[in-house]
């Protein structure tokens, strides 16, 4: 097992190390997320956190790591009796993404468990972390099915496999820690909620910090152990920094004073339910335990709140996280001289009272840079390379609006989503099938019905189903699945009336909204002046798009040809990437095709191709006036596809309110 990188040795990040080891004092907070782009020592932190942690008390032989003092009267490997045990070492274990659900929670073997009616459980992943640490990397390309495990684990303290009639029940309390890029899509609220804290991290702008980062990480590789060793007495001192507050914590109090701190603040930050002001209270007395203090003090409520409540202020996927802090002074001090307990002068910048991790390197920036206001357009308007001649500047989207369910015709096998039919994992089961490799969700009908000629032959005497590994059948399951929407935006000049382009960007928005909840992919083509770009390649993150349109100019011809001919080849690239995923293409575009030869034969053309491939496609009619030319419903014709208006993409207009994007063939079910 090669040597971690020491947790001391990290230079900088101090919010997220304060927030990892405030998590070894107290696991009772919730876990952290941290958010961040790549290349910030976001995994080394994590990884090096397990070799801190104190080492836990288990049941020889138990492999749900049951505690010697107060086993689990329902563990798989029990019963255990009460008594000494032996110590191990803190886990941390990793759940790839990729991962599949047996691996997650554990496998039952249902032949033996059919045939002999014999409880044969493999552990999975939750079993190994429990009583440690359970680390998902990349949290945010999570399968929602492994989400909806992981959240039922952490909610229950439990993880329970059930295969037709047959389950297991084991404990499931374990530290969960995530990490992710943002610009590669966001979490389910759902999963978010869960972390209790979140931290934002970024690579320092400072050269001296930035030198002595690439001093460790050389001096890292070249000799792992020798680095090990040189700081092995800091290690030493956190670890027993760590003992000290779990022992102390228990002492803490938590005055009437703090938690109206706690309080005022979740409600002046509008955050749902109750759960920010409990994770609040956790963390400030964490921290108090953290500084040798058996105080909650009102410099503990601010960095509890800076912990606890950025990732809980978003209200859609477009919002940046983030907390206003002179709102949070202001708070804290409209409210600091109710109770008895409270520090008349917070300090306003930093958790203060020992609250910060050692600093053995240089003094850092702060992690989080500035956030931009949402929906201001960027200084330079990141306008096309290709320009035309009648430039507008950017206009803001109009106001958003619960969007028609647009999807794929024909059952798919993508990645499992939101949007059109599949053959998934999970779902209402429509057949069976022979399992193809390890068997994981029985039929249990067909798997009898198959069974039951053979019995005499195989001499069958008593009551019980003699059952080979052919009958075995596997149920075939229908859910919902996630696209690729392609959005192909007309930003010529006959787009730019101000106040229409409003309600253009506001419809988009709509339909981004409405792929963020439904897990597509998504990705960006505008058309201007004499050519087309990819505004953004097709990437899971919704608010990417969001900020690549807001700031989106217009003016000039018309190259709708172009416009078409480009997303044919993101579609065409993709199909090789992942072919699996079936496109949704929406074209937002009045129809109009100007500039070049034969502009209309070749926007023509370029259509059929679409067609030509059964891409499902949209038109979003963006025609205006008394007088209609009916361009974007003969755009629809030449694609294959359906044409509605702003107002039809509604879902609370009169028509109806799912519509199935029509293909030229259907795809065999």
């Amino acid at each position: 097992m090669s040597t971690p990188f020491p947790f001391t040795a990290v230079v900088g990040q101090d919010d997220l190390r304060l927030a990892l080891l405030l998590n070894a004092v107290s696991p009772a907070v919730g876990g952290v997320l941290v958010r961040g782009e790549k290349g910030t020592a976001k995994s080394t932190a994590v990884r090096a956190l397990s070799a801190l942690m104190p080492a836990v008390d288990v049941v020889a032989g138990c492999r749900f790591s049951c505690a010697p003092g107060s086993p689990d009267p329902a563990c798989p490997d029990g019963p255990h009796e009460v008594g000494a045990g032996t110590q191990r070492p803190a886990r941390m274990v990793e759940l790839p993404v990729g991962a599949s659900e047996d691996r997650l929670v554990g496998a039952l073997d249902i032949e033996r468990a059919l045939a002999e009616g014999v409880k044969a459980f493999e552990p999975g992943l939750l079993a190994d972390a429990h009583r440690g640490i359970l680390y998902v990397d990349e949290v945010n390309l999570l399968h929602d099915h492994l989400v909806d495990l992981l959240l039922d684990a952490a909610a229950m303290g439990a993880s329970y496999v059930e295969r037709e009639g047959v389950s297991v029940r084991h404990a499931a309390r374990f530290l969960l820690v995530g990490t992710m890029n943002p610009e590669e899509g966001e979490l389910r609220p759902q999963l978010l909620d869960r972390f209790g804290l979140t931290v934002e991290v970024a690579a320092s702008r400072e050269p001296d910090q930035r030198v002595e980062v690439v001093r460790r990480r050389l001096a890292y590789d070249d000799d792992p152990d020798g680095f090990a060793v040189r700081w092995a007495d800091e290690e030493s001192a956190v670890r027993a920094r760590i003992v000290a507050a779990r022992e102390l914590l228990p002492s803490v109090r938590l005055g009437d004073g703090a938690l109206r701190q706690i309080a005022a603040t979740c409600a002046a930050f509008e955050v749902d339910g109750m759960r920010a002001d409990i994770v609040m209270a956790r963390t400030a007395t964490a921290l108090a335990a953290w500084a040798g203090r058996t105080e909650v003090l009102a410099e503990d409520v601010r960095q509890a709140a800076l912990l606890a409540l950025p990732h809980r202020r978003r209200r859609n996927p477009f919002d940046a996280p983030g907390l206003d802090e002179d709102k949070l002074d202001e708070t804290l001090e409209e409210f600091g001289g109710q109770g008895e307990d409270q520090d008349d002068d917070p300090d306003p910048d930093g958790p203060g009272g020992g609250g910060q991790p050692p600093q053995d390197g240089p003094e850092g920036d702060s992690p989080a840079g500035d956030v931009p206001a949402q929906g201001e357009p960027s200084d330079d308007g990141q306008a096309p390379a290709a320009r035309g001649g009648g430039e507008q500047s950017p206009v803001r989207a109009g106001e958003p609006f619960r969007a028609k369910v647009l999807s794929v015709p024909g059952l798919g096998e993508g990645a499992a989503g939101r949007r059109s039919r599949a053959r998934t994992e999970h779902g209402r089961t429509t057949g069976s099938r022979r399992p193809q490799g390890a068997l994981t969700k029985l039929h249990l009908a067909a798997t009898v019905q198959a069974a039951a000629p053979h019995q005499r032959a195989r001499g069958r005497s008593g009551r019980g189903l003699v059952v080979r590994r052919d009958d075995l059948r596997q149920a075939t399951r229908e859910g919902r699945e996630g696209n690729l929407v392609l959005f192909v935006v007309d930003a010529s000049g006959s787009m730019a009336a101000r106040q229409r382009m409003s309600a253009v960007k506001g419809a988009v928005l709509s339909l981004l909204l409405d792929a963020y909840q439904r897990r597509d992919k998504v990705g960006l083509v505008t058309f201007r002046g004499s050519a087309a770009e990819v505004a953004l390649p097709p990437t899971s993150s919704v608010d990417a798009a969001a900020a690549r349109l807001e700031s989106l100019p217009t003016g000039g011809r018309t190259p709708l040809a172009a416009g078409l001919l480009r997303a044919h080849d993101v579609l065409r690239v993709e199909r090789l990437r992942d072919a699996a995923r079936r496109p949704l293409v929406v074209v937002v575009t009045d129809g109009r095709a100007t500039g070049g030869p034969e502009p209309v034969a070749l926007a023509g053309r370029a259509a059929r191709l679409f067609a030509a491939d059964s891409v499902a496609s949209v038109v979003v009619d963006c025609e205006a006036g008394p007088v209609r030319l009916g361009l974007a419903g003969q755009l629809a014709g030449e694609l294959g596809g359906t044409a509605v208006t702003l107002e039809e993409l509604r879902a609370d207009s009169i028509a109806g309110l799912v519509r199935d994007v029509q293909g030229t063939s259907r795809r065999a079910a």
